[in-house]
């Protein structure tokens, strides 16, 4: 018959609303007790099987809820009536003989616990009322959900949830996006898998437009989760049908069609009973040629007993995937309740946990440092094997980089020599000179040093606030008081590290040994300063002839030196003749040599060839004793600080913590939980022991299945094949037993309308 016959089988109409009698209540059930935690937490997640209702506002949706109650119960109006999501759970409990006959239908909300509605239109102004506490008085709407449970001898076991209606124009106070508010909480809604969606459309209106359909199959693309109600079929044009529609001709769903006659508000108005309504759609449908052949896909009573079914047998299929769920769940909540740890009463459980804290703190720290840490990161380096990238490509790496003679310039060298030399030119290289400027290098190793120092000192400091130990995040004194702790410790730790680096680089300035065995030496600097000369890479620019010449040292003071005795005259005109003090003769004197004063500040201007080796044996031994030196500190620097800092750390860490924080009178104040800690423990308390009776209720279902199925076959009770393993979603509600007989469904209907009218 098309997408339309791909519909369930049913049951006889002797047992017809025992239907779900076992999984549906029991699915109710876990409703009700995951309800109460459920909202903001872990729990939220979980989708139980349900179906939501979803149409456009005045397409009928409540007419047909209240149809399946057969009951007036909900708000009505011509404007938005549904602004919160009502969820409605339908339960089937035959009437006992021995009680009042008004007193078998009841309802029940969630947040009116242990009261019972025994009047409908009291729930219908709950209904009203709980909805205006949260949604406002004027047209608001709200995603918090209104629980209420119906039972009855005249309903079938599902589980409902009315979802507020597509609306276009906003009214009242409604914000401006109203229509994407409900179509999000809408979508919320039917987008989990556990949902099965009812979209109701009014068959007056266009099938391909509606709204209700467009939003299920955003939500459920392959149709297999949404069933499809046509209300109003009465009032359609005369001369048409909507057996196209019912048959899937336009709109295919797997789930098929089902087509009902609503109450008209004339109806309403006049208090015209449901289960007079519901005599008139079965007579509708009976005298209707075209519906009447139809019989499987119209009514009330068929889409009772077809959502019946459907959520049944998607209960037994979701059944494996929902307790796996709820394990993990369970393990994952187990887990996180651990980590909050037990509520401390005793001075001996403080001590204890104290203790167990520090010893997992220092352990940590320790791990870190030692690479052993079992949350160990692969995308980038951490904890000990940072301090060991400070000292080797950092530390080691810089001063490798470093060429002793970069700061120096030969003038620097060769007024250096010159100084040494005093009066007299040397015949060797000065050891003054050397030992002034090798010092001056070997002083350049501190800061670097020092610098290497405080890099791993802060990255100890990062250590000690990301080994985070579990049990301190519940316990902010105590977090802060170990963070300054651990910094002074710290602290203390890198004093002696620096005295240490700092007598390094003294001890190396204040001997300067040239007995070294790795020390160049002066001959053989001597030969390789020859080399260099003679070769021309080796050459000095310019020759030393060009440097040195005999031209007289320009600048400087330019003030005439007056003699002491006089100008040298002679009165011979000889030389030799001539008198120092002949002051009075006549011929005319050679002019006068002067001297120009030396400046302030002089600097050697002669470069010869000696002395241009000598500058290149100093920049070669200086070379040599610098790598000497560097190789002793880049080995000494990181010995220091791993001895004086890091290792003591280790070593000492757990015995500093025990003495400043093991006294009875500071457990209280360190052990100060956490204000959130607690609320968050007190939370998943609740959370265990609602997983755990939801898990028992599940094997409760389980069983009931077990004892209900045999092998390979039809189940007894609906006829529907059994689950040995979970099916796609297109297996899961395809019939294997034909379309229902047109007689069993007049049947069905006529105990459907009995039922209710009793």
């Amino acid at each position: 018959m098309g997408e339309a016959g791909d519909s369930l089988p049913t049951k006889p109409t002797t047992s017809s609303v025992t239907i779900g009698s076992s999984l549906i209540p029991i699915i109710n059930k876990m409703q009700d007790i995951l309800a109460p935690v459920a909202s903001g937490s872990e729990l939220s997640k979980i989708s139980l099987p349900q179906v939501a209702v979803v149409g456009s506002q005045s397409s009928g949706k409540s007419s047909v809820l209240e149809a399946l109650v057969g009951r007036d119960f909900l708000p009505r109006g011509c404007d938005i009536c549904t602004r919160r999501p009502l969820v409605l759970m339908l339960e089937n409990r035959p009437p006992n003989p021995a009680q009042d006959a008004a007193q078998t239908e009841w309802g029940e909300f969630r947040h009116l616990p242990g009261k019972r509605f025994y009047d409908f239109t009291s729930i219908r102004r709950e209904i009203q009322a709980e909805t205006e506490r949260e949604a406002g008085l004027n047209k608001g709407v709200s995603d918090k959900q209104i629980r209420l449970k119906i039972t009855s001898p005249n309903v079938l076991n599902m589980t409902l949830v009315d979802l507020p209606g597509i609306t276009k124009v906003p009214v009242g106070d409604q914000p401006s996006d109203i229509e994407s508010r409900i179509r999000k909480m809408i979508m919320g809604h039917i987008r989990q898998e556990n949902c099965i969606i009812l979209a109701v459309t009014p068959a007056n209106a266009d099938l391909a437009t509606s709204d209700a359909l467009q939003l299920a199959r955003e939500a459920d693309p392959t149709g297999f989760r949404t069933i499809g109600v046509i209300t109003k079929l009465d009032i359609m044009d005369r001369g048409t049908d909507a057996s196209k529609f019912l048959l899937g001709k336009v709109v295919p769903l797997k789930l098929g069609y089902i087509g009902v006659v609503n109450r008209c508000q004339e109806d309403i108005n006049k208090n015209r009973s449901i289960a007079a309504a519901l005599a008139y759609e079965d007579k509708f449908f009976r005298n209707n040629p075209v519906y009447s052949s139809l019989s499987d896909s119209c009514g009330i009573p068929q889409l009772a007993r077809k959502l019946n079914q459907i959520l049944e047998h998607h209960i037994r299929i979701v059944l494996p995937g929902l307790k796996a769920e709820l394990n993990s769940q369970m393990n994952a909540i187990y887990k996180e309740l651990q980590t909050y740890g037990k509520v401390m009463e005793s001075k001996t459980d403080l001590g204890a946990t104290l203790l167990n804290i520090l010893s997992k703190y220092c352990e940590a720290f320790t791990a870190m440092l030692d690479g052993k840490n079992p949350e160990m990161l692969t995308k980038e380096l951490s904890g000990g094997a940072r301090i060991q990238y400070i000292f080797q490509s950092i530390f080691v790496k810089s001063l490798q980089e470093v060429d002793p003679c970069d700061d120096v310039t030969d003038n620097d060298i060769r007024t250096a020599i010159q100084n040494a030399s005093g009066t007299r030119d040397a015949l060797f290289v000065p050891e003054v000179p050397f030992e002034v400027l090798v010092k001056r290098e070997i002083a350049r190793l501190l800061d670097p040093s020092l610098q290497c120092l405080r890099f791993v000192y802060e990255e100890l400091v990062k250590i000690s606030r990301t080994c985070e130990v579990t049990e301190l995040q519940r316990f902010p004194v105590l977090r802060m008081r170990l963070d300054e702790v651990m910094v002074n410790f710290l602290r203390d730790g890198a004093q002696p590290a620096e005295r240490m680096i700092e007598n390094l680089i003294e001890m190396e300035a204040d001997y300067i040994n040239t007995s070294h065995p790795n020390f160049l030496g002066g001959n053989r600097a001597a030969e390789i300063a020859m080399h260099e000369l003679k070769s021309p890479q080796g050459a000095l620019q310019g020759s030393p002839s060009q440097l040195n010449n005999n031209k007289p040292v320009s600048g400087g003071s330019t003030k005439t030196w007056l003699p002491f005795f006089g100008n040298r005259t002679s009165s011979e005109g000889s030389p030799d003749s001539r008198s120092f003090g002949d002051q009075n003769h006549s011929q005319s004197m050679p002019s006068v040599i002067q001297l120009r004063e030396p400046p302030s500040i002089l600097r050697p201007i002669e470069v010869t060839e000696h002395k241009a080796v000598e500058i290149v044996i100093t920049k070669l031994l200086l070379r040599s004793y610098y790598d000497i030196v560097r190789k002793n500190i880049q080995d000494l620097v990181p010995k220091a600080i791993m001895h004086f800092l890091v290792n003591l750390t280790k070593r000492s860490l757990h015995r500093t913590f025990i003495q400043k924080f093991y006294r009875e009178n500071l457990f209280e104040e360190l052990l100060q939980e956490h204000d959130a800690f607690v609320l968050k423990r007190k939370h998943i308390q609740e959370l265990l022991p609602v997983l755990e009776q939801s898990l028992q209720t599940l094997e409760k279902v389980e069983f009931d299945v077990s004892c209900r199925t045999s092998s390979f076959g039809t189940d007894a009770s609906t006829e529907l094949p059994r689950i040995t393993r979970i099916s796609p979603p297109h297996q899961q509600y395809l019939t294997t037993s034909g379309e229902m007989s047109q007689s069993r469904y007049h049947s069905s209907s006529r105990s459907f309308v009995t039922n209710t009218t009793a």
